[in-house]
């Protein structure tokens, strides 16, 4: 296919639209295939074909990797070859072996990913808002990250001296971020904290100074930033940006060799594959952060993988490997010593524990257990808010699999009143999927009011 004429001279004059054509044309695949093949949702590929030029090396480079380009076309649309790319990293000359010391070094790599991803979410965001979801996705970095070896030697010789002070400031940035998260939703800072990465964090890392020791602790916080921008855009159903974050998060964190900060990016990754409907890629990455939990030493953040695995099980109908894993996430919270935890790590607790086996149970069809679960999971910190919404559109739910209409309109309420504070698509998506459950009744007053209120109050949000 890339000896063809057609596509020669396309990917010679870096028209995506006409490969993407001659590509169909030689197939059969549709838009849809062919974005799904290159990580684009499907109108955004139509866009394409219809004229709009493709100038991010990002998305080009996403393109060119799904679907599977010769050195020769990528040297040709302006990319670098991966050949002499994976040659570098992994097989040094015999002058770089007798140094020690790479030229190009893996950790570099990921810094520039990064920093692209950052420079491209603030100055060309509607390419990136174009990248689509794929489960598949998570598959490689997943496998890096047991595969590939931590970078030895991460320093720098930039103008800028990088120090701890520079450090701190950029986990004191996350933990502020991370409870404006939890208070009004993912949208509240999202726009913020891409440009925190790309205007402050960025600068750090292309132009510092730095030895290996703080090296490593500056790409550490950055993973741990990075990762919470992740979660802002999954919140807001910014679902193909927040995969993108996620795996950059997990391949800086693997330079660093950071296995807590890892784990929990896996758990992250495998809440979103669950809540699309990916139950199979969720199970799989709840034990990939599993594995690392128990390398990191981390009784909590097993507990959270075990939950995680359970509740892809429960959505996959898998009654029995959801009880086992819930039985043992309960037992090693039980036993965890919290005394050590990071900050960021401070919302898993019995609240969570809670809401997540009344998830399981709720997606199983036994409304009694879930409502004991869904009950408890209130009895939570009420700094988190968008939390609390979410629990409580749970058990508004959960009234309507018991046949209580009118009490899960009276909880329903109160879940919205949280929500009309909040930044959160998955917070209005709760709020709708509660209108679609109540149509059964849609006849009773206590449903039509409620369902009226929600229209008006959403309506007014948006």
């Amino acid at each position: 296919m890339w000896s063809d004429t057609v596509i020669r001279d396309a990917v010679g004059r870096r028209d995506v639209g006409e490969l993407f054509r001659r590509i169909s044309q030689l197939t059969g695949a549709s838009q849809t295939r062919v974005g799904a093949a290159v990580g684009l949702e499907q109108g955004y590929v139509s866009r394409i074909i219809s004229g709009r030029k493709v100038t991010s090396i990002e998305v080009l480079e996403r393109i060119a990797d799904g679907l599977r380009m010769p050195d020769g076309s990528r040297m040709a649309l302006g990319l670098a070859p991966r050949s002499r790319t994976c040659h570098q990293c992994m097989d040094p000359s015999t002058e770089q072996r007798k140094s020690g010391t790479p030229t190009r070094q893996r950790w570099r790599i990921q810094v520039r990913d990064a920093t692209r991803l950052w420079d491209g979410d603030m100055n060309r965001r509607a390419v990136i808002r174009g990248l689509a979801f794929n489960s598949v996705g998570y598959a490689l970095p997943a496998l890096r990250w047991f595969t590939a070896p931590a970078d030895q030697h991460i320093a720098a010789s930039g103008r800028r001296v990088v120090g701890t002070p520079d450090i701190d400031t950029i986990r004191a940035m996350s933990a502020n971020y991370r409870q404006l998260d939890n208070q009004h939703g993912g949208g509240h800072a999202r726009d913020a904290v891409a440009r925190y990465l790309h205007q402050d964090v960025a600068p750090l890392l292309t132009e510092g100074r730095y030895e290996p020791a703080t090296g490593r602790k500056l790409l550490s916080a950055v993973a741990e930033l990075t990762q919470l921008a992740g979660w802002q855009a999954y919140d807001l159903a910014e679902h193909g940006v927040a995969q993108r974050y996620l795996t950059v998060a997990l391949d800086l964190a693997r330079a660093a060799d950071d296995v807590r900060i890892g784990a929990e990016i896996m758990a992250a990754m495998s809440h979103q594959a669950t809540y699309l409907g990916h139950n199979s890629a969720g199970v799989e990455l709840a034990r990939a952060a599993r594995e690392t939990a128990h390398r990191a030493g981390s009784a909590v953040l097993t507990a959270e993988a075990h939950v995680m695995e359970a509740h892809a099980h429960a959505v996959g109908g898998d009654e029995k490997a959801c009880a086992k894993a819930l039985h043992l996430a309960e037992q090693t919270l039980d036993r965890a010593d919290r005394t050590g935890d990071p900050q960021w790590l401070g919302y898993f607790d019995e609240a969570y524990l809670s809401a997540k086996f009344a998830h399981c149970f709720h997606a199983l069809g036994k409304p009694v257990h879930a409502e004991r679960f869904a009950t408890r999971s209130l009895r939570m910190d009420e700094r988190y808010v968008r939390g609390k919404s979410f629990n409580l559109a749970l058990l508004a739910s959960v009234q309507i699999q018991r046949g209580e209409p009118d009490r899960a309109c009276a909880i329903g309420a109160e879940a919205l009143a949280l929500t009309t504070t909040l930044h959160s698509t998955r917070a209005i998506r709760y709020m709708r999927d509660l209108q679609d459950q109540l149509s059964l009744y849609r006849t009773r007053p206590a449903v039509r009011q409620f369902v009226n209120q929600v229209d008006v109050a959403l309506a007014a949000r948006r």
